[in-house]
């Protein structure tokens, strides 16, 4: 067990795990990060990056950021296992995580699983994933400045992101399933002073049309069941999020949408237990913020493991 047994264990190799794993290892901690796909998570899926500090003018792709945040870790002694986490118990001493390559125990456990976009589930969409199609129009509006495009959804985020894009594109098109938002009604008012905002009520988009990149999309309105081609530049599917907490159901404690609960401080209601990045109930998802988030809990954990 000894060999096996960590000062902190990260659930999770993408920026908040990797920046966690950085700031434990240079407080000398001994530090293990458990990831079963490539480094960065979810921001391998951003094919141009450039709203991260001190890029300047010289873009970066999710991959190639991740690989750079998990080398930065690894210079300072943390140590990566590529591996699925099948079971945790938090409530042990020491913590007790189990996966595919076996057992590891550590004081401290540091929860950056992250959390996914919901998608359309059509034909070529993972394909035009950055060709048209995305996921975050707070980090890939910029590139549809004067264009035409069309936002997926009805909730807050949808709206938010349709006032966002409404400031760069020419137009932009809600597309809803029903004929209501969902959106809180504070949106409402503000949608209504953006002229450049139009609404595809009681409509499904049933297929993403594309020359190489998006060119626009056929639609299914619900009432009538007729067809409707759409000219788009880009695609904004905004239909929600997936938190990736089904490990910790019954352990830890998670708002209504499954995130974890946890405060700015990072720590959950199990002590020893830290929650940094998307996974964790918050109003705003940024790389910048899950790094501020791993940065936090490594700190509280050091804290954490000295207090033992």
């Amino acid at each position: 067990m000894k060999e096996r047994l960590y000062d902190v264990a990260i659930l999770g190799g993408g920026p908040a795990g990797y920046t966690a794993a950085l700031y434990a290892a240079r407080s000398g901690l001994r530090v293990l990060v458990l990831e079963k796909y490539a480094a960065g998570g979810q921001m391998t899926e951003t094919p141009a990056i450039e709203n991260y500090p001190g890029l300047g003018e010289h873009a970066v792709d999710g991959f190639t950021l991740g690989a750079r945040m998990q080398e930065g870790a690894e210079r300072f002694g943390a140590e990566t296992v590529r591996t699925e986490v099948l079971s945790v118990a938090l409530g042990e001493v020491p913590k007790r995580i189990v996966t595919d390559a076996g057992e590891y125990f550590a004081h401290a456990v540091i929860i950056a699983t992250g959390a996914t976009h919901k998608h359309l589930g059509l034909a070529e969409e993972a394909s035009l994933v950055g060709r048209g199609v995305g996921y975050c129009a707070s980090c890939d509006g910029m590139f549809f400045k004067g264009k035409t495009v069309g936002v997926v959804g009805g909730g807050n985020s949808a709206v938010s992101d349709a006032l966002l894009l409404s400031k760069l594109a020419k137009k932009v098109y809600i597309i809803h399933r029903r004929d209501t938002l969902r959106a809180e009604r504070v949106y409402h008012e503000k949608l209504k002073n953006a002229e450049n905002v139009a609404f595809k009520w009681n409509s499904e988009v049933v297929e993403l049309l594309s020359d190489e990149r998006l060119t626009g999309v056929t639609l299914s309105h619900r009432d009538t069941e007729q067809k409707e081609t759409l000219l788009l530049d880009g695609l904004f599917i905004s239909i929600g999020r997936r938190p990736e907490t089904g490990l910790f159901l019954g352990q830890l404690a998670m708002d209504e949408y499954g995130y974890i609960v946890a405060g700015e401080d990072t720590e959950t209601s199990v002590p020893g237990v830290f929650a940094a990045g998307d996974v964790r109930a918050k109003p705003f998802r940024q790389i910048v913020t899950a790094t501020a988030d791993g940065a936090t809990a490594a700190y509280f954990a050091e804290k954490y493991i000295a207090s033992l």
